[in-house]
């Protein structure tokens, strides 16, 4: 059996933890940039937001309600996470970390000692007690319906924090009651896919002969139709091998110059290089994009992308940051007030057992690679962008985000300790 725990509205309940008089009031957090809402509280989508709102449009809701904002603060929130990760991992011997708010348990064995259901609900308490953090658990025989299992538990209470999909009439009305979006795998052109052949619910699709699902989609869309039918067989490390990786930012001030856009986008891709790094993976096309801003109708507006591939695949900070450079010169244009820009890692593989090239023109790659690997440990040591390429200048104050509601980073830095009034 696995379990998938989910951390509840996690942006906006890290905030509410060091902020106890925001109990049972809305709370919203916003992007990077304070541009759009990318978290909020129950509380806060009764009063009308939604997730993708644009914050200038909702300006009158949020101060009619007294609606408490916050601008993005990953750093705390990664500490967060990585406290409520801990008290999983000292509850289930196996633990597979998902993302910033969800996690794998493998509970292979422990149905022979425990109820897993009631197991599960008391790491529940065990993690809210700890942190103030919420969680929705769903346990199933695979990963794909846990998640729809975490899914029921967040939307009904009567769960009380764990739904169990443990047997076949459970999992056909857990299937009939879900939207095909809410599957884990199966994205937007998919779910477009399956609705075009007269499939409309998880039930129908997992009803399907195999035969048919052969003939209709690739190995991950036969995967997931596995599944959902009780069968194990999808790994998150095949997941995140399989997805792209992309730093991008809005800027705090539109910039026209050609080098603080370079300093913008090899600051990018020397972040988009570190997660490659940390995921043991290389990748063969960089993408830098560019684009002015939308919403001023006013000014002539651009958008732009260019793709390089690479000779050897490769998670070198420096080669990455220079194909991304180039990528920018290609598609740079004078007279537009640039508003974002981004750099996308696809075509994602194993860094084990890496082709090579008769003509590589990157000389002394192992050096190369050490270098990168001492900038990222120096940059965990002392800091995040300690260490940095001299092409991100002193520009970096151009195209800083905005983050007029960020608070404190109260587990992770002295300065940001927290003050208690007695």
């Amino acid at each position: 059996m696995w379990a998938l725990v989910d951390c509840n509205s996690f942006f906006a309940s890290c905030e509410k933890v060091f902020h106890p008089g925001l109990q049972g009031r809305p709370v919203c957090v916003l992007s990077s940039n304070d541009g759009i809402i990318v978290a909020l509280t129950p509380e806060a989508k009764a009063v009308g937001l939604h997730r993708g709102d644009a914050i200038f449009k909702v300006r009158d809701i949020i101060e009619h309600y007294g609606v408490t904002v916050f601008s993005t603060n990953m750093t705390l929130y990664a500490a967060m996470s990585d406290r409520v990760t801990g008290i999983l991992r000292g509850s289930v011997s196996r633990v597979e970390k998902y993302s910033i708010d969800e996690s794998f348990a493998d509970l292979s064995g422990y149905e022979r000692h425990y109820d897993l259901e009631e197991y599960m609900r008391g790491v529940a308490e065990r993690i809210r007690l700890w942190t103030d953090i919420p969680v929705s658990v769903g346990v199933a025989p695979t990963r794909t319906l846990a998640k729809l299992g975490s899914k029921f538990a967040k939307k009904y209470p009567g769960y009380r924090s764990v739904c169990m999909i443990d047997s076949e009439q459970k999992r056909r009305k857990a299937l009939e009651l879900s939207d095909l979006d809410d599957v884990w795998g199966l994205g937007r052109r998919s779910c477009g896919k399956l609705l075009s052949l007269g499939v409309r619910t998880p039930l129908e699709f997992a009803d399907k002969p195999q035969w048919w699902v052969r003939r209709n989609f690739t190995k991950p869309g036969l995967q997931t139709w596995m599944e959902l039918n009780g069968e194990s067989c999808i790994s998150t490390e095949e997941q995140l091998q399989r997805q792209t990786i992309c730093t991008s930012r809005s800027f705090g001030e539109m910039i026209s110059e050609l080098e603080a856009l370079k300093g913008a986008v090899a600051s990018f891709a020397s972040s988009c290089a570190n997660k490659l790094r940390a995921q043991g993976s290389v990748a063969a096309c960089v993408s830098v994009f560019v684009g002015s801003n939308p919403f001023r109708e006013d000014l002539p507006q651009y958008r732009n992308v260019y793709s390089r591939c690479l000779p050897v695949p490769s998670c070198d900070t420096l080669e990455l940051s220079c194909a991304a450079l180039d990528g920018l010169s290609q598609i740079w244009r004078p007279g537009i007030l640039y508003k974002r820009a981004g750099v996308i890692l696809s075509y994602i593989s194993p860094a084990e057992g890496v082709q090579q090239d008769l003509f590589d023109t990157v000389c002394r790659r192992p050096e190369r690679a050490a270098l990168s690997r001492t900038m990222d440990e120096l940059n965990r040591r002392y800091g995040l962008k300690t260490v940095s390429l001299a092409v991100e200048g002193e520009q970096r104050c151009r195209w800083k985000v905005k983050s007029e509601h960020r608070s404190g980073d109260y587990l992770t830095s002295l300065d940001g300790l927290l003050t208690v009034e007695i």
